[in-house]
């Protein structure tokens, strides 16, 4: 019986090893039993991205690092449209981008012309995007372009809000309190008044500004040609927008700069307190300004909303063969992760998400000790209304470019306003007359 027991006891020991063997999976091995495949690699090739006017250093700081782990398979060739670059001697040379950084003043000419144009909605659609996480007037802009519902890209950061731009010291020299957020224009131009000053033989300026986009991303969203006429548009409304801003140059000793280029650049100098501009990264301020912001001046009559001049686009090319991982790149630069990154550096969001918002700056040497809460304060405002099909257009460059002198001659004493902008309004027709003969 002793020995009936041992060989049990053995064949019991058989048994367990083999049952628990059979409950572990072998390396490799399918639900079915067999050994799971494994995944085959993909393909290596070159995805070719065109951002014209973006340097490779900034695309690679923001992006490229992240694209690499996320598509280790694809290399990304990128181009910034300098010369040989271009979209037109890319094409030329067989090497059509699959990305383009499109903007709204060139989407036409530069993407929709050259039988670029991608709609981006099946996409969109198949991997459950959600539109809505874009402020609202970003989609909206991009939509209106093509009028048929197309949606041509997606908005890139950074956008360009205007802000009121302040020289500390010398508020701090003449014992004037800093400006604050919420002013009215009528608010500014007092303060304006009480800062020009001449001192110890030196021209204290009270105020400059950037005419050009000031103008154009004016409070009205008001467009220069006329959405639906060959004219300018609403006469009226731009005699208030001219008068408004000439009073601050009539203020004595507050002359405009002879070009709106070089009154942009006139508070770097030092000697001006007061300057309205964009928020840009690529507004450079020279480190010894003690300077700071607060939020654009709100007029009367116009919407408590920020002027605000639309960001770029990251669009797809028709004849890309690459499109889904296209669409997937865009999809990983326009993420919450790397947007919140680029808020934190100071490029202002495209994003609707407040968290994202308030985080400008933080990240950033000179902007975290800036209030740059100021560019948040109001929501941007919505698009200049568009041409309307089948009218012919002036590119937006000319156009600003005659509202700009036209701006600049009434601001130093050489027309008045009435004449300025009939004659704005007659320079409008004649390159309208330029195009149709084309």
């Amino acid at each position: 019986m002793a020995r009936i027991r041992k060989i049990g006891a053995a064949g019991a020991l058989s048994l367990l090893l083999l049952v628990t063997a059979c409950g572990q999976k072998n390396e490799g091995a399918s639900e079915s039993g067999g050994v799971k495949p494994e995944e085959k690699p993909k393909e290596p090739y070159t995805m070719r991205i065109l951002a014209a006017g973006v340097k490779a250093e900034e695309f690679d700081e923001r992006f490229r690092d992240t694209l690499k782990k996320k598509f280790p398979h694809i290399t990304v060739e990128y181009y910034a449209g300098a010369k040989g670059s271009t979209i037109n001697d890319l094409i030329a040379s067989g090497n059509t981008p699959d990305l383009i950084r499109t903007d709204v003043p060139t989407l036409v000419s530069g993407y929709l012309d050259l039988g670029l144009g991608f709609d981006l909605n099946e996409f969109v659609k198949n991997a459950k995007y959600d539109l809505n996480r874009f402020n609202k007037v970003f989609i909206d802009e991009i939509l209106d372009v093509g009028r048929t519902g197309a949606l041509y890209g997606l908005p890139v950061p950074p956008y360009f809000p205007q802000a009121l731009y302040y020289n500390k010291d010398l508020f701090d020299k003449f014992g004037v309190a800093y400006p604050k957020d919420g002013m009215t224009w009528d608010e500014l131009y007092e303060l304006a008044k009480k800062m020009t000053r001449v001192d110890g033989g030196v021209i204290y300026r009270g105020f400059s500004s950037h005419p050009t986009n000031l103008l154009r991303d004016n409070p009205f969203s008001l467009p220069i040609l006329d959405p639906k006429a060959d004219k300018l548009a609403d006469p009226a409304r731009w005699t208030t927008l001219f008068n408004n801003l000439k009073r601050f140059y009539e203020i004595p000793n507050n002359t405009i700069e002879s070009t709106a280029a070089l009154d942009s650049q006139a508070f770097a100098k030092g000697n001006v307190a007061l300057m309205t501009n964009q928020h840009s990264v690529y507004l450079v301020l020279p480190p010894e300004l003690n300077w700071d912001l607060v939020s654009y001046p709100i007029m009367e009559g116009a919407p408590k909303l920020m002027p605000q001049r639309g960001p770029a686009y990251w669009s797809i090319t028709g004849t890309s063969k690459h499109k889904e991982d296209a669409f997937e790149m865009i999809m990983t630069m326009l993420s919450d992760e790397l947007q919140m990154e680029d808020s934190r550096k100071g490029i202002t969001t495209t994003l609707s998400s407040t968290e994202v918002q308030k985080a400008l700056g933080k990240g950033h040497p000179v902007y975290s000790k800036k209030n740059m809460d100021a560019i948040n304060a109001y929501p941007p405002i919505p698009y200049t209304q568009k041409r309307q099909a089948g009218l012919t257009d002036i590119p937006g460059v000319t156009q600003q470019n005659l509202l700009s002198q036209s701006f600049v001659d009434v601001a130093q004493g050489k027309t008045d306003v009435n004449t300025a902008l009939r004659d704005l309004d007659e320079k409008l027709k004649a390159e309208l007359a330029k195009q149709k003969s084309k």
